[in-house]
């Protein structure tokens, strides 16, 4: 990399501490801090969930599932996540800041205690928290990776200077900070990804290189199903995504939280819908054309990166590593914003053994310090990504496979068709799906390998399908009646009447 790219990297770290400097201004209380005090318009959450939702790991593990396996990467990831979008539109995000709304909450898990009880509450606090350590630090292994091919740097140090950099804006400006750092990479991300794109067709075959290409490149590599990336492991992806982007990835249902209403919280969720099914094809067009302009890489990972250093000039090359490290950051230092609110808001008062909530500045500082701690923790478990399977490991195989259990109870208890599943229902699908994961990770591994194309298939999708079928039976096989539950859930189908607005019409 050239002095001109590092001012830019530079300029583009400065700037994202800069916004959260600014930020800070607009935290008074700990809901500023974590929900933006339920002010963030529709379009803002919508940009902030779309970039929440992938990292440079896109950059990495998917640039190499793109070199080795083609279109399907787009057809698995980026469309299943269009349909998740769509079908939370209507069923799960308007009913995040009906959740505020009513009870008040700025943390997704705050409503379990009073829908099922505290010791689920408590359960899904503690196993999901430890859980998102892991997926943050592979979202900086990646980042790490990619300083390491542009610049050399050890990627130790690489981990170092993006963590850093995400970890004083986010402790400094909380979901503001984070929803607007968010604005300002999807700008750099979109003029980065648009010059990459336009080097790419400028070396091929100009305009029409997104339609030309694929019969230049290995063949399968224009099929919608290839590899391991079959339509069994499309349809299992399409629940773990409704379920993960919906608000059981809860960086994501913070954003929900933090509209202003149940309408505007639907509009955020189809604009990001929209922006996965359109964006992603300009970010995979390059790394589709990677094995025409370098092929037979033996490190597909650094599929990318590479293709930027010989295509782009001095300048742009800073810029598009910019972009890359817009994506980490945006995701993980909404991770940590929402981890602290769990931690605030359900975990330290599960400890205080009924003295409540902490009370004003302590609750914010609290909330600070532990956005700091969980991105410094989350750092030093990048350190030994290898050790879990690398990048794409710790991003499929363990994220994926545990979000589900975790976020079954979340999403399906907001639901009035199953009102009748309590705390059994919730506790044991949550149980009976980490069994499932240790069985098909540790116990069966290798006959499940040997099924072939659908092992990835199985491994994911088993254990959030348990948890759904399990949730569900049990609560028509011992259900619970509860007049207040029932009272809540029929709320959430339904915007609170505007007192205000009640009495000038009554007037």
């Amino acid at each position: 990399m050239d002095v001109l790219d590092w001012v830019v990297v530079g300029g583009y770290f400065l700037l994202m501490v800069g916004i959260g400097v600014w930020s800070k201004r607009r935290v008074a209380s700990a809901a500023d801090f974590f929900v933006g005090g339920g002010k963030i318009p529709w379009w803002l959450v919508g940009i902030s969930h779309h970039m929440s939702g992938y990292s440079a790991a896109v950059f990495v593990a998917y640039a190499a599932l793109a070199y080795t396996t083609g279109f399907a990467v787009y057809v698995w990831w980026a469309l299943s996540i269009t349909v998740a979008c769509t079908i939370g539109a209507f069923l799960f995000a308007p009913r995040w800041p009906r959740l505020r709304q009513r009870l008040g909450i700025i943390s997704p898990l705050e409503y379990l205690a009073g829908r099922f009880n505290v010791a689920t509450e408590q359960v899904l606090a503690w196993s999901g928290a430890a859980l998102k350590v892991f997926d943050v630090a592979a979202k900086w292994s990646a980042s790490a990776i990619l300083l390491n091919v542009f610049a050399g740097i050890p990627l130790v140090w690489g981990i170092v200077l993006v963590g850093g950099v995400t970890m004083i804006y986010s402790t400094i400006g909380g979901l503001w900070a984070d929803v607007l750092t968010d604005l300002g990479q999807f700008i750099v991300q979109l003029i980065a990804a648009v010059a990459m794109l336009v080097a790419v067709m400028i070396r091929l075959d100009g305009i029409a290189t997104p339609f030309t290409m694929w019969s230049q490149l290995p063949p399968g590599h224009g099929s919608p199903f290839s590899g391991d990336l079959t339509m069994s492991f499309f349809l299992v992806f399409i629940i773990v995504s409704t379920l993960s982007y919906n608000g059981g990835t809860w960086n994501l249902a913070m954003r929900l939280i933090a509209s202003p209403n149940a309408a505007q919280a639907k509009r955020s969720m189809l604009f990001s819908g929209a922006l996965y099914l359109v964006w992603p094809l300009v970010l995979f067009i390059p790394m589709w054309a990677g094995p025409i302009l370098l092929p037979g890489l033996a490190e597909p990972e650094q599929s990318y990166a590479l293709l930027a250093q010989e295509l782009l000039p001095v300048g742009m090359i800073g810029l598009v590593l910019a972009g890359m490290f817009a994506h980490t950051m945006a995701m993980t230092s909404s991770d940590a914003n929402a981890i602290a609110s769990v931690v605030v808001r359900d975990i330290i008062p599960g400890l205080r053994r009924g003295r409540g909530h902490l009370a004003g500045r302590a609750e914010l500082f609290v909330g600070r310090l532990t956005t700091f701690l969980f991105i410094g923790l989350s750092m030093v478990i990048a350190f030994s990504a290898d050790s879990f399977g690398g990048v794409l490991g710790l991003i499929v195989a363990w994220f994926g496979a545990l979000v589900g259990p975790i976020a079954v109870p979340m999403l399906l208890g907001m639901l009035p068709w199953f009102r009748r599943s309590g705390p059994a229902a919730a506790l044991i699908s949550w149980a009976a799906g980490l069994v499932v994961f240790a069985i098909t990770k540790y116990v069966i591994a290798d006959q499940i390998s040997a099924v072939g194309a659908d092992a990835n298939a199985i491994s994911t999708g088993s254990p959030v399908v348990v948890s759904i079928i399990l949730f569900i039976v049990i609560g028509f096989v011992a259900p619970r009646r509860d007049p207040e539950v029932d009272e809540l859930v029929d709320s959430l189908g339904k915007d609170p009447v505007d007192t205000d607005e009640a009495a000038t019409a009554v007037a």
